[in-house]
């Protein structure tokens, strides 16, 4: 608890321990109605200041006012009819409590996300004459070293130059397991530093780092509003209003009737204390409160998997998502190729690998590097000459005196030399050694570990379609769709055919039925805008494709895209239930209130009892581990 709630707590005793007192105190007239005001205005007098506030703003009707008016009214029948004073103070005790509940609530889930917001950098290590310096973040510009010290946060994006560790990511991805990372390898903010010291130079600035977009991210969720909290907020505006001149219908026009058309009695305390009631029941906190609530859980707990949500409007979007497009390369695959096979080779399979690694050594394509990872050693230059590259065919150069080609198809026929086909799927490196045909290597991308397991799951979850969406040739595209159990796939695109496919798409699926694309690339941004819900790969996903998604997930792993729907699906649930079971019972109560049968105690039922059930029905959207 913090210290306004220890407060309130504190008020909430002293006016309950007061109230309870005051009944074996036998006290009457003025001084019964002094001893009652002190534990209202106890619990009362912040409400009493809002209702104040808001009548001089021109503010009227909100649930302060609505408890004002319906206390002071309570408390003004009891002073003319000497009766008592308990139920107005009951009414606005409850309704702290009711208040100080939703507070505590809505504090479990800032702190939930809060555990997020820990991967926020306090400073930043450089080394100035032999000595470590704390920095501000911000002060360290890209191409500066910094060092991280076991138990200290990575503060900016960088490349580690030096040193071993392991990193904690669990803040960022949700997962338990510790990384391992050595010189050479890539680093993103936030995570932990466990065991050894790290050299890293920054790629970015700190404020374009991975930590300050999650942070912004975030933070900024609670201005995208859902369809349902706008419904919310513009009912409110209308509710309010409406009940408050229904109550002054029912304390006025009933007693009138009865005088003029009936010739009865008035009974003005009957209609007024009914009146009375009925404003008590007929607030909206359950509904105001619960439905940002739940929506707020809902993205916490989604931020703790490592799922980031940008908005409700988002999540409620990601609810009905019935269509995924994915694209294939760093979404469905690691978008790392490797050599996975040598065929029809003449000579020895590393010698093979060396000639064409030298090769391509001038070269910064994915083959050519695949290729010297493959080779396995430093690349001596001195040892290549006469190279030429033939755009879209391959490479021609001398490798210790030796003519090596390495290519395609196109480049053995341009060179006239037969080569043999290869059934395999994949992307095919054809060799040539003096002009005769030495063999092809296979290179292919590897699929994701839990991509086969993320189709069927979100199978299982009830998408209807699946579709995959690459520029690689059809027999490869053909080969990973098949093994993943992918619908649909589309091959040979470029950037703008994938829009036009999702276009397509987006016309022909069921009106109701949301789509959601899936990538990571730069050349993604544009499909992940036009999507109905754009869904990026954020840990090694480009900047582009996290600025344009609505939803990151932080560990690139698609197993997380069913677990977010899940999520988005568990929180509108609950978010329906919180409106049907609010608005339900808050009906029932109006009617039972304005025919004389519910009194001040089930309108207390009405308002905080209602509020407390939703409120605990809208944490439940803070728990999605098992999901």
């Amino acid at each position: 608890m913090n210290k306004k709630q220890k407060y309130m707590l504190v008020r909430i005793i002293f006016a309950a321990a007061m109230l309870i007192a005051l009944n074996f105190v036998p006290a009457l007239g003025i001084l019964r109605f002094a001893l009652y005001l002190i534990p209202y205005l106890v619990i009362g007098y912040d409400i009493l200041i809002k209702a104040g506030k808001g009548i001089k703003n021109r503010q009227v009707f909100d649930e302060s006012f609505l408890m004002a008016v319906a206390t002071i009214g309570a408390i003004a029948l009891a002073v003319y009819e000497d009766g008592d004073y308990v139920e107005a103070i009951a009414v606005m005790l409850f309704y702290q409590i009711g208040e100080w509940f939703q507070s505590y609530a809505v504090g479990k889930s800032r702190r939930n996300i809060s555990e997020l917001m820990d991967i926020r950098p306090d400073y930043a290590n450089v080394e100035v004459n032999g000595k470590l310096k704390q920095v501000d973040p911000d002060e360290i510009g890209i191409g500066s070293i910094i060092v991280v010290q076991p138990g200290e946060k990575v503060p900016i994006d960088g490349t580690a130059v030096a040193g071993n560790s392991s990193l904690n990511t669990s803040a960022l991805t949700g997962e338990s397991l510790p990384r391992e990372v050595k010189a050479g390898d890539e680093i993103i903010s936030g995570c932990i530093n466990m065991t050894g010291v790290l050299k890293i130079q920054t790629t970015k600035e700190f404020g374009e780092s991975t930590v300050s977009k999650i942070l912004d991210l975030v933070e900024n969720a609670s201005l995208r509003k859902s369809k349902s909290e706008d419904f919310i907020s513009k009912f409110a505006r209308v509710y309010t209003p409406a009940v408050c001149y229904s109550a002054l219908a029912l304390a006025i026009l009933p007693p009138l009737v009865r005088m003029f058309a009936m010739g009865l009695t008035a009974d003005w305390g009957v209609w007024i204390y009914r009146a009375l009631t009925f404003l008590v029941i007929s607030c909206p906190c359950a509904l105001v409160i619960s439905i940002p609530l739940s929506f707020f859980s809902g993205i916490g707990g989604a931020s703790k998997e490592g799922v980031l949500v940008k908005g409700s409007n988002y999540l409620e979007t990601l609810s009905q998502s019935k269509y995924i497009v994915f694209d294939k390369t760093g979404t469905l695959t690691k978008g790392v190729f490797e050599v996975n096979g040598i065929h029809h080779n003449e000579i020895e399979d590393a010698k093979l690998v060396e000639y064409a690694a030298l090769a391509e050594s001038a070269s910064s394509h994915p083959i050519s590097k695949s290729l010297q990872r493959a080779y396995g050693k430093e690349i001596d230059r001195s040892r290549v000459t006469d190279i030429q590259e033939i755009s879209g065919n391959g490479v021609i150069a001398k490798v210790d005196g030796v003519e090596v080609a390495a290519g395609n198809a196109k480049l053995m026929k341009r060179l006239n030399v037969k080569y043999m086909d290869c059934h395999q799927v994949g992307t095919i490196i054809h060799m040539a050694i003096n002009g005769a045909y030495a063999g092809h290597i296979v290179i292919s991308d590897i699929v994701k570990p839990h991509s086969k397991d993320a189709i069927a799951a979100l199978k299982t979850a009830g998408i209807e379609k699946t579709v995959m969406l690459t520029g690689d040739a059809s027999s490869v595209a053909e080969q990973v769709a098949g093994s993943l159990g992918i619908d649909d796939v589309y091959s040979e695109l470029l950037p703008a055919d994938k829009v036009l496919k999702v276009e397509d798409l987006l016309r022909i699926k069921p009106e109701k039925a949301k789509l959601a694309f899936v990538g990571d690339g730069i050349n993604d941004a544009p499909v992940l805008s036009r999507a109905d819900i754009g869904i990026a790969m954020g840990a090694m996903g480009s900047d582009a494709a996290i600025e344009a998604a609505d939803v990151v997930l932080m560990d690139d792993d698609p197993i997380k895209i069913s677990k977010a729907i899940k999520i988005s699906r568990k929180c509108l649930r609950i978010v329906y239930q919180n409106i049907i079971f609010a608005i339900g019972v808050k009906l029932i109560c109006l009617i039972l209130g304005a025919l004389g049968i519910a009194n001040m105690w089930l309108a207390i039922f009405a308002d905080v009892g209602v509020m407390i059930i939703a409120i605990l029905n809208a944490i439940r959207a803070l728990f999605v581990k098992n999901l």
